[in-house]
């Protein structure tokens, strides 16, 4: 009796807790996704489906030339913006964790690019490239900033990647924060008073022992920059010449502007395996690399 009892217990705070977060998941996410990965076997037209096409979607996405170039500016850009978001974030928690003066309103004025939209984001660093940056660059006769960096591929990838670490070195810094505040002040201390530099406590103690949040920060850091879409649209809509398109608008492009719904929804799911598959690398990597 009392084991029934229990277990109406259990079945009834699953059912008040869990079920409707587990309904919405599966509705919401899991459904839509297995449906998404059975329409790249057909020849789903975004209407309907005629017949079964096997791999066929992910064979042309393949051969896809534009699909190809797009993929490797996509894996350029997470790299370097990984790096240099991550180092920048560091660079700045480390900052605003110094005895410096006033380091409650430099954090606060860190984060504030965070909280613009990354659409309107792109708008007002595109006026910047295009009209400020071009003027101060012939007032003052600087070859650099004489042309707007938008014209050309080299510099329009790299003003991407500038906005991309204004608007997330900020968030990254607060993950930075918390973990040099997590590492404990005796350990410093003992370092200290056995003549450790700054160098060597940084390298040898902080770092090694806030692990944690270089893992926390990768990982966000990789999937936004693979899922980046919104600045990518709005600062450069892919060009010059298709040279700064990432693989969501290349998607969002073959998709809604070419009407091949399914051969972008295999490249859909292609990508999302490859974020998957270097995701779970990235953390497994450095969840090894934590001390207790």
């Amino acid at each position: 009796m009392y084991d029934l009892k229990n277990k109406k217990d259990k079945i009834i705070a699953f059912l008040t807790f869990a079920f409707i977060p587990l309904f919405a998941l599966t509705t919401v996410i899991l459904i839509p996704f297995m449906l998404g990965v059975l329409t790249t076997l057909t020849d789903w037209n975004g209407l309907e489906v005629t017949k079964f096409v096997g791999l066929e979607n992910y064979i042309t996405a393949l051969s896809d030339p534009d699909f190809t170039s797009t993929f490797f500016n996509t894996i350029k850009y997470v790299v370097v913006s990984m790096i240099t978001v991550n180092l920048v974030g560091f660079s700045l928690a480390l900052l605003v964790t110094s005895n410096i003066k006033g380091k409650n309103i430099y954090r606060s004025i860190f984060f504030v690019p965070n909280l613009i939209g990354g659409v309107l984001l792109g708008f007002i660093w595109q006026f910047i490239f295009s009209r400020v940056l071009v003027y101060f660059g012939k007032a003052t006769g600087i070859a650099i900033f004489a042309e707007s960096w938008l014209v050309d591929p080299t510099k329009a990838f790299w003003a991407i990647v500038i906005v991309t670490v204004w608007q997330q070195a900020g968030y990254m810094m607060l993950i930075y924060i918390a973990g040099i505040l997590s590492v404990p002040t005796d350990v410093i201390e003992a370092a200290n008073v056995d003549g450790a530099t700054p160098t060597q406590i940084l390298f040898k103690i902080r770092i090694p022992l806030m692990i944690q949040s270089f893992t926390i920060s990768l990982f966000m850091t990789l999937k936004s920059a693979f899922m980046m879409y919104d600045v990518n649209l709005s600062l450069t809509g892919g060009g010059p010449y298709r040279s700064t398109e990432l693989l969501t608008m290349n998607i969002y492009n073959d998709a809604f502007l070419y009407q091949e719904y399914a051969p972008a929804q295999a490249k859909a799911v292609m990508l999302f395996i490859i974020v998957a598959v270097l995701a779970i690398s990235q953390v497994a990597i450095t969840k090894k690399m934590e001390v207790e």
